[in-house]
């Protein structure tokens, strides 16, 4: 059953935060792991993932090791800095300030501290939701489902004036893309993994959960900025990541 939550205000500013940086072993490609703020003119704050658990700013190796993740890549540095407290307080936030917090999909390098925000509702495609254990990664210790409010959603819809969340199944069952519009920049598309790079449209999206559903998402991303003109944000683009604005700065 649907769920879902409105916002009051516009879409004010928007801030990419810096969750640290990892090495993909197909490539290899080095890429940035990446969340989102986004304030409204009705003081509301956003928070869009939440990067790695914390025990990987406390021992990245030990935590590989423990999720078996060295098949996939390795962290090449994901420090306390790199976790959401430290990247809010950049912007001058605190977790506490967080009014929804949005899960993209449920990968190990988004879902670390979805249960950190207990003020706030959880919202979330309802196919992710529904599985047993967020997917996190392929190793022993898979999370459990916090105990929090979830709002749910399995189509595309308005989050609230200026800010559509938009339904991408193909990197995940429940994969989420965002386009938000700015007073300044105007819109911006946040693709997060339904294009995780510029060049995985080239490729054919090889590897994902559903490769016929990511290349048909992408597509219509593509086209969706295409029309509004946006900005577009890659959720790990080793081209676009370095020289990408970060907190403490803005986009307004």
């Amino acid at each position: 059953m649907e769920n879902q939550i409105t916002l009051k205000g516009k879409p004010k500013r928007l801030a990419v935060l810096d969750y640290g940086l990892f090495e993909v072993h197909a490539g290899p490609r080095t890429i940035g792991i990446c969340g989102y703020v986004i304030e409204t003119d009705a003081d509301e704050v956003v928070l869009i993932d939440t990067g790695f658990p914390q025990k990987y700013a406390q021992d990245a190796e030990a935590a590989t090791r423990e999720d078996e993740l060295g098949s996939f890549g390795r962290v090449l540095s994901v420090t306390p800095q790199n976790m959401p407290g430290p990247q809010l307080g950049l912007l001058g936030l605190q977790k506490s300030d967080v009014t929804l917090m949005i899960q993209s999909h449920t990968h190990i390098d988004h879902v670390g501290d979805m249960a950190g925000y207990p003020q706030a509702p959880i919202l979330i495609s309802a196919a992710e939701r529904s599985l047993p254990r967020p997917l996190y990664w392929s190793g022993k210790q898979a999370m459990e489902w916090p105990d929090r409010d979830y709002r749910l959603v399995s189509n595309d819809f308005l989050l609230g004036p200026g800010f559509d969340v938009l339904h991408c199944p193909g990197h995940a069952p429940g994969q989420l893309a965002f386009l938000v519009d700015l007073p300044k920049t105007g819109w911006v598309l946040l693709t997060s993994d339904a294009i995780s790079r510029a060049s995985e449209i080239d490729e054919k999206f090889a590897g994902s959960w559903d490769v016929d559903q990511a290349i048909l998402q992408g597509d219509r991303l593509m086209q969706l900025a295409h029309e509004r003109d946006a900005l577009v944000i890659y959720g790990h683009s080793p081209e676009q990541w370095p020289d990408l604005r970060k907190a403490p700065e803005w986009f307004e």
